[in-house]
């Protein structure tokens, strides 16, 4: 997948200059970090309806969406699919791949990180 999320980060970054009135996501960096907050917002609601009712291929559906608006909010930050591909195996390393930090977790990595 980590190809797939690269190809689709690129595609990203080359449309940001692309006119909004052609192109959906330039037309997000023109609307700004709130836009694209409120869409990664709505795909991840939108994946966990159609999850609690079992619909599997809207799942699937709802899923692209929210990588695509995720990759959007990531380009406008400045992040790359890469950087969350590393964090993931950092924690793979410390907790293994199934495992979520903690909130209380994070602070205490983080300090003894500094």
């Amino acid at each position: 997948m980590d190809d797939s999320l690269d190809r689709l980060y690129r595609s990203i970054l080359a449309a940001r200059s692309q006119d909004p009135a052609r192109s959906r996501t330039s037309r997000l960096f023109r609307d700004g970090i709130e836009k694209m907050a409120k869409k990664v917002a709505e795909e991840a609601v939108e994946v966990g309806l159609d999850a609690v009712h079992m619909r599997r291929d809207a799942v699937i559906r709802e899923s692209a969406d929210l990588l695509y608006n995720l990759s959007v909010l990531w380009a406008e930050c400045a992040i790359t699919p890469k950087e969350v591909a590393a964090e993931l195996q950092r924690r793979e390393a410390l907790y293994g791949i199934a495992e979520k930090l903690r909130k209380g977790a994070r602070a205490q990595l983080k300090a003894a990180n500094s």
